[in-house]
């Protein structure tokens, strides 16, 4: 019984401790996951140096991940990237990159199609009870990161402007316009949002206590 408990992620709790709800907890955590995830997306700021946003996205895709396990984190980014190419508008908003399911295709589809990958692996080591500690959420938010880093600028660099008919730009050229603006910041924001899990299971135990 131990060994179950420390392999639920946060939504599998709360869907126990609501056992006849247990299904609608879960597709209502995917729903505002991928909803986050849309919302995040808003907060977007366009640099003048690179084609890449700074978005909050990764930061909800990674918590987003911890908190449904590694199948339901994965299925909340498919419904927001299907979304996405359905035509809804939930991503950045941009005056350069295309819309739409185009959007897949453009400098910027490699993080985006990476996000549902990413999610599964953060997930998976939620389930291995990394979201119960700060460092170990640490880490594992840490691995997602990389993962979405490394499709991005391998997207950027190798395929993005080459589908677009221009000659790619390279990794080097990649790394300076999709990594490197953005690492303390998304380092930074990993440090403070590793909390947010552990903390939510110290609080469902002091409920549960009482």
């Amino acid at each position: 019984m131990q060994q179950a408990a420390s392999s639920s992620t946060l939504v599998d709790a709360l869907a126990v401790r609501r056992n006849a709800h247990a299904n609608a907890i879960r597709v209502a955590g995917v729903l505002f996951v991928t909803a986050l995830t849309a919302a995040a997306a808003q907060f977007s700021v366009p640099l003048p140096f690179t084609v890449v946003p700074f978005t909050l996205q990764p930061m909800v895709v990674l918590l987003g991940g911890l908190a449904l396990g590694s199948r339901l984190g994965l299925a909340s980014q498919v419904l927001y990237l299907l979304a996405g190419a359905a035509g809804l508008p939930v991503f950045a908003a941009s005056a350069t990159l295309p819309p739409g399911a185009l959007r897949l295709l453009g400098p910027t589809g490699g993080y985006l199609l990476c996000y549902p990958i990413a999610a599964f692996i953060v997930g998976r080591l939620a389930e291995r009870g990394f979201d119960r500690r700060y460092a170990t959420s640490v880490l594992a938010m840490a691995a997602g990161l990389l993962v979405i880093y490394a499709c991005g600028v391998l997207w950027l660099g190798l395929f993005a402007t080459a589908s677009a008919g221009g000659p790619a730009i390279g990794l080097r050229a990649a790394l300076a316009a999709g990594v490197y603006p953005f690492f303390i910041a998304d380092a930074l924001k990993l440090i403070a949002a590793a909390g947010i899990l552990p903390g939510f299971w110290r609080l469902l135990g002091r409920v549960s206590g009482h």
